[in-house]
């Protein structure tokens, strides 16, 4: 809720990655669904993801694991909402698994990939539940972090 007592708008509530990288949408596409090559790039350097277990198909349940330079690993299960191959995934961590609600929802992802100039408009949107959890997730290096696993995504997508 806002101070106002009015609900928080989507906006208040949404964090957005964006860039045109110089590849193919189906190669991005690809380094999100497949689970070798997720684990190459989704954790920032030198946090590791040695586990990702990923059912992508609506309601599909998925589990990545990244560990810290410190050896400490931080499940994140989720489920599927959208899956449009090449164009669209859609998850949040609002489920465990099979419709099993999570113990705190705190995120949904949308990932677009468009084609713009021969390139692909790659754009995460993460909607949060609250302003409070939006503001975490700041706190906690959104814009760094997911910079650079957007780094680390846009230089294996050129090579595949």
């Amino acid at each position: 809720m806002t101070d106002a007592g009015n609900p928080a708008t989507t906006a208040e509530r949404e964090l957005i990655l964006t860039r045109l990288i110089d590849a193919p949408r189906e190669n991005l596409f690809r380094a999100w669904t497949q689970p070798e090559l997720l684990k190459q790039w989704f954790a920032p350097l030198p946090w590791t993801t040695p586990v990702a277990e990923l059912d992508v198909r609506p309601g599909g349940a998925s589990l990545v694991v990244m560990r810290g330079p410190d050896g400490n690993e931080f499940p994140n299960r989720g489920v599927y909402l959208e899956v449009v191959e090449n164009e669209r995934l859609v998850f949040t961590d609002a489920y465990a698994e099979a419709w099993e609600p999570s113990q705190k929802p705190f995120m949904t992802v949308i990932l677009t990939f468009e084609d713009e100039n021969g390139k692909t408009r790659y754009t995460a949107r993460v909607r949060h539940w609250t302003v409070a959890d939006r503001e975490t997730h700041e706190k906690m290096g959104f814009h760094e972090g997911w910079g650079r696993c957007a780094d680390q995504l846009t230089a294996l997508v050129r090579k595949l």
